[in-house]
């Protein structure tokens, strides 16, 4: 189904056929192995973690599926089942809508919309790299330098308007895919969920891993990796920062660590984040 409606908007140069088979929509199964493997997790989790909350069961049938909006979210629980939880919960209301994912770029997007994607039964796309298949190119940056960003923003334009044709689908998009009106036209059409990460974490993130393929960062100023990367993230907050604003929901990662007990936000897991993304979306679903 889903290879001739591929191919039906000419999506065959840039979506690999055989990633495109629906998943069935059914409860999560866990085999006894992997059960095993959950509650080793649990254990070892909650060895090395004080609870935020005294005297609190791992059992995740304590814990509804609003425990991250309510503030009772201990450190000792089980991430997994909650949020397979929180997604029958949402299932009903989402009615196959894509959600796009947006925020700036090593904010976890792509980690956090594979998480959602798999316990959803939507199939996953980054829109980056989706780009980089259209134009034949090995990266984003390649595309910058032999193109320029106004050719890159045009391609982002039509993989957004084709995605937008579609269902069911859990789309990463590029940091800097809100600054185009139209493209909130497209992704309007689905649900929008913005992740939004503090400045000081970002820089530290991308300082740690390089700027080789975020075009936007390769710079020539001199000064340590991490103050590079913080001076050029918050010149890009700046013109961003109201664009993201526009999406569906916001997931706060400093409101997640607040709620949890932490200082880092670094400290938190892509699951618990998920989980937050799926109470912001159920949120905006039931206004």
């Amino acid at each position: 189904m889903e290879a001739k409606l591929a191919q039906s908007l000419q999506f065959s140069t840039w979506i690999d056929s055989e990633k495109m088979v629906w998943k069935p929509s059914r409860p999560l199964q866990f085999s006894p192995r992997s059960r095993e493997r959950m509650k080793l997790q649990i254990l070892t989790y909650c060895h090395l973690h004080k609870p935020v909350t005294s005297k609190v069961s791992c059992s995740y049938r304590n814990f509804p599926g609003s425990v991250l909006q309510s503030g009772s979210f201990p450190a000792c629980f089980d991430e997994a089942m909650v949020l397979k939880n929180k997604s029958e919960d949402i299932e009903p209301y989402l009615d196959g809508r894509c959600i796009y994912l947006v925020g700036m770029m090593g904010s976890g997007k792509t980690t956090v919309g594979r998480i959602l994607s798999d316990i959803l039964s939507y199939s996953f796309f980054d829109s980056d790299t989706l780009i980089e298949q259209a134009v034949g190119a090995t990266s984003v940056a390649e595309i910058f330098k032999l193109h320029g960003e106004s050719f890159f923003r045009d391609n982002e334009t039509d993989v957004l308007r084709k995605l937008s044709l579609m269902q069911r689908l859990v789309v990463s998009t590029g940091g800097g895919a809100v600054i185009r009106p139209i493209n909130w036209k497209y992704m309007q059409k689905g649900i929008s969920v913005w992740l939004d990460v503090p400045l000081e974490a970002l820089a530290r993130r991308i300082a740690a891993v390089g700027t080789e393929s975020r075009p936007l960062l390769q710079h020539q100023e001199s000064g340590d990796a991490y103050a590079k990367a913080f001076t050029r993230l918050s010149t890009l907050w700046e013109e961003r920062s109201e664009a993201y604003a526009n999406a569906s929901a916001r997931v706060s990662l400093e409101n997640i660590a607040a709620k949890l007990g932490y200082i880092d936000v670094c400290n938190l897991t892509p699951t618990v984040i998920a989980i937050e993304a799926l109470e912001q979306i159920e949120s905006f679903l039931k206004k």
